[in-house]
């Protein structure tokens, strides 16, 4: 995996939703995920695309 940071059309922002909870997600651009505080889970990022299967997301731990 690059050390580059991936970059997301901010325009996919605002339209994407969590696919668990309908809810809105934040870009966590350090770890190249988006984030569904709702759900905790994190949706990575690959080769720009985002990645929206709840069996491809990480679950967020505690004080994430």
């Amino acid at each position: 995996m690059s050390d580059t940071p991936v970059e997301v059309d901010p325009r996919l922002l605002e339209i994407l939703v969590c696919p668990v909870t309908r809810g809105p997600l934040t870009y966590d651009r350090g770890a190249a995920e988006l984030i569904s505080k709702g759900a905790r889970l994190a949706y990575p990022i690959r080769d720009g695309v985002p990645i929206m299967l709840p069996e491809e997301a990480r679950e967020l731990g505690e004080g994430e």
